[in-house]
């Protein structure tokens, strides 16, 4: 029975499942385990930095993809999760170096309000209060951005951020903060709330 608890009180690096596969060599499972659980995650930093559905599944999928060819140089500082905010904020770098950053066709076509349809003029609230979110998004340095929207939209924490960024943690939290502020200055109050 001692025996079997000194192997359970393992490192803190190995006590995430994902962590235990990838540790052990079960890649595969690995990454099937590592799409279960942080797809969406995943989806919502890369949507919020590259603007597009179509970008951003895309950078699921080759942060999967990255995540599974470095597995076996994973070294387990930080969570999985923050691990894989990490590549997928490299991936979205590469994403927005490499296309057009032109209007997307969704974008480009404004909703139709039907007049006394109340649907119809919150969705078009929505999506206009989500392109002036954008917008002062697009005015922050991308270093502010990405850990403003690991933060807020990948819900990591300080720490992971800093992982993540490779930074150490004071530089996340300054980081935040003055995106923060940035933001502040460049959106009008309601659209901060």
């Amino acid at each position: 029975m001692q025996a079997a608890r000194s192997e359970s009180s393992a490192p803190e690096t190995v006590s995430d499942p994902i962590a235990e596969m990838i540790s052990s060599g079960k890649h595969r499972d690995a990454v099937a385990e590592c799409a279960r659980t942080h797809h969406r995650v995943i989806g919502r930093l890369a949507m919020a930095l590259v603007g597009s559905q179509a970008d951003a599944d895309e950078v699921v999928q080759e942060t999967l993809l990255r995540a599974h060819r470095a597995m076996p140089t994973y070294r387990g500082e930080g969570s999985v999760k923050a691990w894989l905010c990490g590549i997928a904020r490299h991936v979205c770098a590469h994403v927005l170096e490499t296309r057009k950053r032109g209007a997307n066709l969704g974008d480009a076509l404004e909703l139709a309000i039907v007049p006394g349809d109340p649907a119809s003029r919150d969705q078009f609230e929505t999506r206009r209060r989500a392109r002036a979110i954008r917008a002062a998004l697009e005015q922050l340095k991308p270093s502010e951005r990405e850990a403003l929207v690991m933060r807020y939209v990948a819900d990591l924490s300080h720490r992971e951020i800093a992982v993540a960024c490779g930074i150490d943690e004071a530089a996340a939290r300054k980081r935040i903060s003055r995106a923060l502020a940035r933001m502040r200055d460049v959106l009008p109050a309601e659209e901060m709330s």
